[in-house]
């Protein structure tokens, strides 16, 4: 495993994986287990004590353990102590985690989609002062290019692969 080594970042592993160098690969051997995205999901939630991440996952409590220990090794989740005596921890999203906010706002988008008859929750936004959207209603999102301002649309992207030795059919011959 290598990590990223940004200037003030926490240093996230960077894990080797088989096949084409992906990103989705690595974030998924990171992050993409079962327990692993419930624990994220519920910690979002607010639910940071162990038994309220147990409870609402219905984790087998080792697993979970174990996927917490993973999460916090990885750099995603961080334990702070909330009690002395005796000693309890509540976890807590660090950077890395925080960022994940998107890709748990697009898995529960397509779940509502696909996965379930009736979506069981939904994020609510209020617009901010000026805005004219003082009154709560449900987010959806779109997708925009930070660079030129543009919605992201189907049709509207290319893949530049950059990665040495691989184009997108798979490794280039002879290199």
């Amino acid at each position: 495993m290598t990590s990223n080594a940004k200037q003030g970042e926490n240093l996230v592993p960077h894990p080797e994986v088989p096949g084409r160098p992906c990103s989705v690969a690595a974030a998924l051997q990171l992050v993409g287990e079962r327990w692993a995205l419930l624990a994220i999901r519920e910690i979002f939630y607010g639910n940071q004590r162990f038994d309220q991440i147990v409870r609402n996952t219905g984790a087998p409590r080792d697993r979970l353990a174990a996927r917490l220990r993973a999460l916090e090794e990885a750099g995603v989740v961080e334990r702070r102590a909330y009690r002395e005596r005796p000693l309890r921890f509540e976890y807590h999203l660090t950077e890395a985690g925080r960022d994940l906010a998107p890709v748990m706002r697009a898995l529960l988008a397509w779940g509502d989609r696909w996965a379930v008859d009736t979506p069981p929750v939904a994020f609510l936004h209020r617009g901010g002062p000026g805005s004219g959207h003082d009154a709560e209603h449900d987010l959806d999102l779109t997708s925009t290019c930070r660079t030129c301002g543009e919605e992201v649309r189907p049709g509207g992207l290319t893949i530049d692969v950059r990665a040495p030795g691989w184009d997108r059919a798979g490794p280039i011959e002879g290199s």
